[in-house]
């Protein structure tokens, strides 16, 4: 039996083979036609969307019936793909219904909306309309992400979506780090790791796997979902496609990612590939599968997943009243996070929510680190990067993706882009630690920037930051453990907390407690 037919009973009716005059080089199992493009619209509608509705829902009546219920007319909104950074006018262009993931040229799409149509409502209205949904059961409104549906997918059907309601992540003020290890006070993590999955690729999965499950409905030859993953992109995949009843398979690094990560993958019932290679090897294959097989590519080519990360950047704003930061810092591997980020905020903007956009800086770990050297060349020359190991797993790629969209975002942020080594990156999460955070190895990355940015004197004592913690600490127990126990090779790990090891008596507790008191931090 051919490897076609076992994934698609009509699979011999679409042509594997590569077609030449197609305009999208990666997608060439089924023609991506370009969609006449309208002109964007100013007129205003004859009612705003509609807040979410106040009335309890029956006890026979579960959130999507009560959804039904309350459902109104749309808004005229709309979003498209177009090339990146071509603008919602652009002659070429694509319908979201579309299986496409490059332009005609081979760059990168982006997904842009009709913004004079979502102008059709001032600033003031999208924060009220924003935060009256925060947290709420309301479906799908509760989700950090669907609370902005009208900017992320207008027109894909309620029913359609497959949400954890994930976002609506922590802000942590970092009090004791920024005072005790940086003089600052204003500082703040975003905890995205604090999600379904435990990292902020949730925010991203939930609009693909909702569009792919649309697609589905609308019989569409996608019969799965696929992605290289260095872990957390492929545990969110899972979850959700899992979820959704949709089939997910996986392209991951033989050996090059921590149990915790493997794990998740598995038991979302993934059909999951180890492959003797690294991440980059991995996003070669999937990309040469995906266009010979209906497998729906869900890695940030896809700009899909932008849409929902970009939401991350909007709940900022909404945590600190709509006032801006000075500085975001994000860790930054494939690089589409930082360009999520930029497009957050600079929606707001632009639809008149705040006046201005923090500063962006993307922190490399040294180890992976294209970004970095491209940033310090002047933006003269890029060049992929051998990535080496990296205690930061998620972030070691050497063949950005999205290199073109976080040049884009740090060019028109005043951005900054910093590294980190692997000791360094340690030693941050290590104190980050020590005040009681718990954090994944990817923002001691970003702490490691912040904390080189502040001893320069660009970042400012009392300058309002906020880092982007990407993952749950939890995922990276096996790291955190080899540098409390001092076990890392060439590695002084100064901020070590091994355990004592203590006889069972009490003179022999009563000697290390003692000496363990003489020596604690007196309260001030």
């Amino acid at each position: 039996m051919a490897l076609s037919s076992l994934f698609h009973p009509s699979l011999s009716s679409l042509n594997p083979k590569p077609n030449p005059s197609h305009p999208n080089a990666v997608t060439k199992h089924r023609p991506a036609p370009i969609v006449k493009c309208a002109t964007s619209s100013t007129t205003s509608s004859n009612s705003p969307p509609p807040l979410s509705p106040k009335v309890r829902r029956s006890a026979d009546e579960n959130i999507r019936d009560e959804a039904r219920r309350h459902r109104v007319a749309s808004n005229n909104f709309s979003a498209k793909y177009v090339p990146f950074n071509a603008g919602f006018d652009s002659t070429e262009c694509y319908s979201l219904e579309e299986i496409v993931y490059r332009s005609r040229s081979g760059g990168l799409l982006d997904v842009q909306h009709d913004i004079n149509a979502l102008k059709t409502f001032d600033g003031a209205y999208w924060r009220q309309l924003f935060d009256s949904r925060v947290g709420k059961t309301t479906w799908p409104y509760g989700s950090g992400v669907w609370s902005k549906k009208e900017w992320v997918l207008p027109e894909i059907d309620d029913d359609d979506i497959v949400s954890a309601f994930e976002g609506n992540s922590n802000l942590f003020w970092a009090e004791r780090f920024g005072k005790q290890f940086l003089g600052m006070n204003d500082l703040w993590v975003k905890h995205c790791g604090i999600s379904h999955t435990g990292s902020f690729k949730d925010l991203g999965m939930t609009v693909l796997v909702s569009q792919v499950n649309r697609l589905r409905k609308l019989k569409r030859p996608v019969v799965g979902v696929g992605c290289a993953s260095t872990g957390d992109t492929s545990a969110a995949l899972s979850a959700y496609c899992a979820s959704a009843g949709i089939p997910s398979i996986v392209f991951l690094p033989a050996n090059k990612i921590s149990m915790a990560q493997l794990v998740q993958p598995i038991a979302n019932g993934a059909f999951v590939l180890s492959i003797d290679t690294d991440f980059d090897g991995c996003m070669k294959l999937i990309r040469e599968i995906t266009s010979e097989l209906p497998i729906y590519l869900a890695n940030s080519l896809n700009s899909l997943r932008l849409e929902g990360q970009k939401t991350a950047a909007i709940e900022i704003l909404q945590q600190f009243d709509w006032e801006v930061p000075d500085w975001v810092i994000v860790p930054g591997g494939n690089l589409g996070n930082i360009y999520a980020f930029y497009k957050g905020f600079r929606m707001c903007q632009e639809l008149g929510l705040v006046d201005r956009i923090p500063r962006l800086v993307c922190a490399q770990a040294a180890n992976a680190n294209p970004l970095y050297l491209y940033y310090k060349s002047g933006w003269k020359d890029f060049n992929p990067v051998k990535a080496n190991s990296t205690f930061a797993s998620a972030i070691q790629i050497g063949d950005p993706v999205s290199i073109d969209r976080a040049v884009f975002a740090l060019k028109n942020s005043d951005g900054i882009v910093e590294e980190a080594s692997e000791e360094e990156l340690m030693d941050a999460m290590a104190q980050a630690d020590s005040t009681g955070m718990f954090i994944c190895p990817h923002t001691g990355v970003a702490l490691t920037a912040l904390i080189k940015l502040r001893k320069s004197g660009v970042i400012g004592a009392s300058d309002r930051t906020v880092v982007v913690s990407t993952a749950h600490g939890l995922k990276f127990t096996q790291s955190k453990i080899d540098y409390h126990s001092k076990a890392i090779p060439d590695m002084a790990c100064r901020f070590a907390n091994p355990p004592v090891q203590v006889k069972a008596d009490f003179g022999s507790v009563m000697d290390v407690l003692k000496n363990f008191l003489l020596k604690a931090p007196k309260d001030k």
